[in-house]
């Protein structure tokens, strides 16, 4: 018997409900809908039908969702393509998905990204002792998921740019 109050709600109302909030939020993967539906123990039956139906409607496209968010942070955050895979992969998306989308990024894309990365570092520490400026260059770069050789490379292009001779032991090399 119902408590007085009490909601009887349906699960699946409950998880289109559910679902619907949280893609009006941001985009989401089908994976990230499902944990959540799962969390509020919906059932499975429950979950598959109602993200087929969000599916089949375009409600959902991971595909769509991995392009726009490399594009995104790529040229917002100037992520690398591994730290982007490494997002997507926590976001769910299946890895062809991940392998397409990061590979809309050229070499000449993410090399840009990290010479301007390395740019901005450096021009914020001028005056600053010569190993303590390639130091921090080269460690945002490693926290933005670019290689280590990459990283040397546009780093010592920079300094030589302005003019300060570097050199860098490359450990890839």
């Amino acid at each position: 018997m119902r408590e007085p109050g009490e909601r009887t709600e349906d699960p699946e109302a409950k998880a289109r409900a559910l679902c619907l909030r949280m893609l009006t939020h941001s985009p989401r993967t089908r994976a990230q809908l499902e944990r959540a539906l799962h969390r509020r123990e919906i059932p499975d039956e429950v979950v598959r039908s109602v993200l087929g139906s969000f599916d089949e409607v375009g409600l959902i496209d991971d595909e769509a969702f991995a392009r726009a968010w490399v594009s995104s942070r790529h040229h917002g955050r100037r992520l690398s393509r591994s730290a982007l895979a490494r997002e997507l992969r926590t976001r769910g998306v299946e890895e062809d998905t991940v392998r397409e989308a990061v590979a809309q990024l050229s070499d000449e894309d993410e090399a840009e990204a990290a010479r301007d990365l390395a740019r901005r570092r450096l021009a914020t520490t001028r005056g600053k002792d010569k190993e303590v400026r390639i130091r921090r260059a080269l460690g945002v770069l490693a926290r933005k998921g670019y290689s280590s050789g990459l990283a040397y490379r546009v780093v010592r292009e920079e300094l030589e740019r302005e003019g300060v001779e570097a050199e860098l032991y490359d450990p890839d090399l």
